[in-house]
């Protein structure tokens, strides 16, 4: 096989990289030509990239992995921590160790280290890259960074209220009347497309950033030009949803869904504090769930972050990983 490096992303274009993810076992939007475009003209502007690819004896693109020098000897995978839950090599689902073991004898004498977040512990890099990287002189680690709490949908919201506990049965029931009881008008409402979700992505923003101070921090000028952008994007192509419960007193909740190979995943939140005793949240993704399963989806991912309020819906935590490759004689850890 051969491996190249390129500065830049365009040297594979939206076509072929696009390709190589829908050949690919990790299919979510974080990895897609887009998403990585609007990465690195919000957060890595000016930054050194190394866009490695590797072809086969055909010159059939086989996978690629765009990196981020983040310093002097460290290059880290594009797409970012704070905002891309799932991240991997881009490789065609079946070769995965064999362009590791390219991509890692091309690079067997440099003295760098490369780290990868957000990789799925089930992912091959994950499973078989410390051996392959034995085989170069180089070493591999992987360490759990995170879990995405997940729900296997069945084919029914009554069957899923059914496999519940008591107790979680019981609460969400409790909250769901509670709301219907003090705000009888709420209503959840499901934005899809360009317009509908550009229209009212000013409304999830306010509420992302009254959520706590974190996230008023996180939500600045940089990122909301990011989620403006992305969201929007994924939206035109049916990719993104913009749920939001409305009251006569305005909206108190709003969630952001992402959608790929039959999973709804939970991108992003934000609720009114001042209504936090009506458990707007919880109410809101019990629709969410309920809609996921009307819709035929089979899995509903929380993605990354295990906070209490997404255990009310009894997930399985899946663990994502960190994996940092280094010469044998590493050079000091970053940050």
């Amino acid at each position: 096989m051969k491996v190249q490096t390129h500065d830049h992303l365009e040297a594979v274009g939206p076509v072929a990289w696009d390709a190589l993810v829908d050949a690919s076992r990790l299919r979510s939007p974080f990895v897609t030509w887009m998403w990585q475009c609007e990465w690195v003209r919000a957060f890595a502007p000016d930054a050194r990239l190394e866009v490695r690819t590797v072809e086969d004896e055909a010159g059939r693109l086989v996978a690629i992995l765009p990196l981020v020098e983040v310093e002097p000897g460290v290059l880290r995978g594009a797409g970012g921590t704070d905002v891309s839950d799932y991240l991997d090599l881009i490789v065609r689902a079946g070769l995965e160790e064999e362009a590791w073991a390219a991509l890692l004898e091309a690079r067997a004498g440099e003295r760098v280290a490369w780290d990868l977040h957000a990789v799925p512990a089930a992912s091959p890099t994950a499973v078989a890259l410390p051996r392959l990287a034995r085989t170069c002189g180089l070493t591999a680690t992987v360490q759990v960074e995170e879990r995405c709490p997940v729900l296997a949908l069945p084919a029914s919201w009554e069957a899923y209220l059914a496999g519940l506990s008591g107790k979680h049965r019981h609460e969400l029931g409790r909250k769901l009347r509670r709301l219907e009881r003090e705000r009888p008008e709420a209503r959840a409402t499901c934005l899809e497309g360009t317009a509908a979700v550009e229209a009212r992505l000013g409304d999830f923003l306010d509420l992302h950033r009254r959520s706590r101070v974190g996230k008023a921090r996180f939500m600045d000028a940089r990122m909301e030009g990011f989620f403006r952008r992305t969201v929007v994007a994924l939206a035109a192509r049916g990719g993104a949803r913009l749920w939001v419960l409305d009251t006569a007193a305005g909206s108190i909740a709003a969630f952001i869904t992402l959608e790929w190979d039959g999973t709804v995943g939970l991108y992003n939140s934000g609720f009114h504090p001042d209504h936090a005793q009506l458990s707007p949240g919880v109410v809101l993704l019990s629709h969410l769930v309920r809609d996921a399963i009307t819709r035929g989806r089979h899995r509903f991912d929380f993605l990354r972050g295990e906070e209490r309020y997404k255990y009310e819906f009894e997930p399985v935590p899946e663990d994502v990983c960190h994996v940092r490759i280094t010469p044998a004689d590493p050079p000091p850890a970053s940050p």
